[in-house]
């Protein structure tokens, strides 16, 4: 069977521990976790993991099976289809002489992301969207140079009705 990509989202109780035994679940099974973001939620006793892998289908339906019964897992979702709101946040530190500056601006402008730092042969910008835009950024900032980058990893809600 074919690997597709898989994105996921659990509540879990806030106690130590509980993204250890998650991802150690993965690791078990042999598959790699692509991206993961963990936080607590509006309700402190509770926090969001929201991971993406790829495995074939038997190998995800089966590790769907074993995180639900983990007894601090309170709520698991797929969320690999069109109704959730998917989102990632980038830092991207990138070599701006000030000759350059004015060309990266208008690309930071085009994908409404928001100089953050900026340094005398540099600029670090913020930005957030779809994974494939920020991709799609960053391969139009590698020919000015590329310093630094931090990628939060996938955010992932079910749109409301």
């Amino acid at each position: 069977m074919e690997e597709k990509k898989y994105v996921i989202t659990m509540l879990v109780e806030n106690e130590p521990g509980v993204t250890a035994r998650i991802t150690g679940l993965f690791a078990g099974r042999g598959y790699n976790i692509e991206t993961i973001c963990g936080a607590p939620t509006a309700n402190p006793k509770m926090s969001r993991i929201t991971i993406s892998t790829r495995a074939d289908p038997h190998q995800f339906s089966q590790c769907m099976k074993q995180i639900e019964r983990l007894t601090n897992v309170i709520k698991l979702r797929d969320m690999t289809g069109k109704d959730a709101v998917k989102r990632e946040l980038a830092l991207i530190c990138v070599k701006a002489p000030p000759e350059r500056r004015t060309e990266i601006l208008r690309l930071v402008e085009a994908f409404h992301a928001k100089i953050v730092d900026i340094g005398r042969e540099s600029l670090t910008m913020e930005v957030t969207g779809k994974a494939f835009l920020i991709d799609e950024l960053l391969a139009l900032l590698a020919p000015f140079g590329v310093q630094k980058l931090s990628r939060s990893g996938l955010l992932a809600l079910y749109r409301e009705s």
